[in-house]
């Protein structure tokens, strides 16, 4: 299966590219805000590529901002390149002539086996289906890191993905084309140790080794702002229903996001109640997502390793 990643590299984003290129043919890389500007994302993507070995990869450039409303960074997270930590060459490539929104779409007319990942604000796939209204037959499914069906961690109801473009999430559930969804409720539930990374800083790999350096700067951050002692590795999540399917479970139920609430702007409302139509009780809406509910993340967390390890 041909898939587009699109993301906002990001240390996760980082290992989810890579899990990606390894496991599943990746026809393209999107960019996007988020956890820095597009500039740096792009530039982050591109020299993650080239240090893999993955310089026939393209990458497409795409949104600044939100639909609407105002920026939000995860710089606190990620630094202010978006990959604080790494020390990777700059890459001497370009970006492709077409936005990401229009290189989604090329990409999903050339066959109909296309999945896009999207692991960042979901501005670019929702300006791709607003902009070509018959994407949505075209594509054979979308992978989402976002949501909860619990709380969040940009805010107390929000993740930060779908709080940075709230109008954009909305218009990817409701287009129509199958949606896989994994929230914070299970990429939180583990991630990477110390352990981890001091394996990989001894690694013979080249980008295994710099990533441990880059993961250390986002570990620190992880422990800073939420007293942990794992890096979730919450993008690679996205990717393994496709490439891994029996590493995390799903079930079927209906995502709504908040897109006005004061206190609960970006909330993914998941209906996970098993209602049916009674007198006085609002039954479920349709499914329109599948969404993760438990991990294995001890074997996630093997796979990742060894992943990383295989790249030149």
């Amino acid at each position: 299966m041909r898939v587009i990643l699109d993301c906002d590299p990001g240390h996760d984003d980082a290992l989810a590219l890579l899990m990606a290129a390894h496991h599943l043919d990746l026809v393209g890389v999107t960019t996007v805000f988020g956890n820095s500007t597009v500039e740096n994302t792009t530039a982050n993507a591109l020299a993650i590529l080239d240090a893999a070995g993955l310089e026939h990869i393209p990458v497409a450039a795409g949104a600044s901002q939100p639909l609407e409303g105002r920026i939000h960074s995860g710089e606190s997270v990620h630094g202010k390149t978006g990959l604080d930590g790494a020390n990777l060459p700059p890459s001497r490539r370009r970006t492709v002539d077409a936005d990401a929104a229009d290189f989604i779409y090329e990409q999903a007319c050339a066959g109909d086996d296309l999945i896009v990942i999207a692991v960042a604000p979901e501005t670019n796939v929702a300006t791709a289906l607003t902009r070509y209204p018959d994407l949505a037959t075209k594509l054979r499914a979308i992978s989402v890191m976002g949501g909860s069906t619990e709380g969040g961690n940009a805010t107390a109801a929000a993740e930060f993905n779908i709080l940075a473009d709230p109008e954009a999430a909305a218009i990817v559930f409701g287009a129509g084309v199958p949606v896989t969804m994994v929230g914070l409720n299970v990429t939180t539930s583990f991630g990477l140790k110390q352990h981890h990374l001091d394996s990989l800083s001894k690694s013979s790999s080249g980008i295994a080794r710099e990533l441990a350096g880059a993961l250390s700067f986002y570990l620190s951050r992880q422990a800073a702002m939420y007293e942990r002692t794992r890096a979730p590795v919450h993008d690679v999540c996205a990717v393994l229903p496709f490439s891994h399917p029996g590493l995390i479970r799903h079930t079927d139920i209906h995502v709504g996001i908040e897109c006005q609430g004061a206190l609960t702007r970006g909330m993914t409302v998941c209906d996970l109640r098993g209602a049916i139509a009674k007198e006085g009780i609002e039954p479920a809406q349709p499914a329109n997502a599948s969404v993760a509910v438990s991990a294995d993340g001890d074997a996630i967390i093997r796979l990742l390793l060894d992943t990383l390890n295989r790249f030149p």
